[in-house]
This record gives structure tokens, sequence and C-alpha cells, in this order.
């Protein structure tokens, strides 16, 4: 398995709105969603994906690291299965 934490996401942005941008910017769907809320100023949400190779999403996640989607900055990075 692995895991895409996709930070300061719009708490009120629905997993299907999720799933079309990553689709939209060559992801694929992934298999399972968790909303992360934190301290309520940087929600996040933890995309797992359970037959994507690593390599593959990491090559993938500058596509939208940094990017501005719905009036925020979001940051993307790979978590590796040990650490979660």
């Amino acid at each position: 398995m692995t895991y895409v934490l996709l930070g300061n996401v719009d708490d009120e942005t629905s997993d299907e709105e999720i799933k079309a941008f990553l689709v939209k910017y060559g992801f694929p769907e992934f298999d399972e969603i968790e909303h992360k809320p934190g301290d309520g100023t940087r929600p996040a949400v933890l995309l797992t994906f359970t037959d994507e190779a690593p390599e593959t999403l990491k090559s993938l996640l500058p596509r939208i690291h940094n990017i501005f989607w719905k009036d925020r900055k979001l940051s993307a990075m790979l978590i590796n299965d040990r650490f979660y």
C-alpha cells in the first residue's frame, strides 16, 4: 500500500471533487480516503492506493504539489507504509 497526504484541502471539498482533481492530473483513482481535520486551519486528506507502486505516485506528486486549488495552496507528499 502507498499513501499520499494531500494537505491544505478545503474541508468542504467532497471526496468526488478530490478524485476528479487527481485524475485530471494523471493520478489513478485512490482506494480509500481519510479526512484529517487537524486544528482546522490546514485540513488534509490521507489517500490510500492499494496497488500502485510508490515510485509511480512519487513521480506524479510534482504535478499537484504547491498548486492552487479552491483558493488554497496544496501540499502533497508520499507517506511510507512503515511510518503510517
